[in-house]
């Protein structure tokens, strides 16, 4: 389900933030554009963050339409994580941080 956000300063980049708001949010999109990973997987490609902060950030962004969560029926149970299309639509934004990020890492 996706929400409709409304940009109480004027600025429609509100409506990205209120979507990719978050510590890591955006290293999960980052992670993610290189194709679908399960829980554990996405929890060793970001250091630092606990399992309940990982839960929650999916959930959050499952919820915004931009995260797709796949369970398996299996035992031990097995989920995977995507990006679905809306979530794509998001990488160039990534893209354009991850730039800037590294130029002014250099300086």
């Amino acid at each position: 389900m996706t929400h409709r956000f409304i940009c109480r300063s004027g600025c429609p980049a509100e409506a990205t933030l209120a979507v990719i708001n978050g510590t890591w949010k955006v290293p999960i999109l980052f992670h993610l554009a290189t194709g679908t990973k399960r829980f554990s997987a996405l929890g060793r490609d970001l250091p630092g963050i606990s399992q309940k902060v990982l839960t929650q950030q999916l959930r959050e962004m499952e919820r915004d339409g931009i995260v797709a969560r796949k369970v398996y029926a299996q035992v031990p149970p097995k989920v995977e994580y995507s990006l679905t299309v809306t979530g794509r639509s998001l990488l160039p934004v990534v893209q354009v941080m991850c730039r800037w990020g590294s130029a002014r890492m250099r300086k």
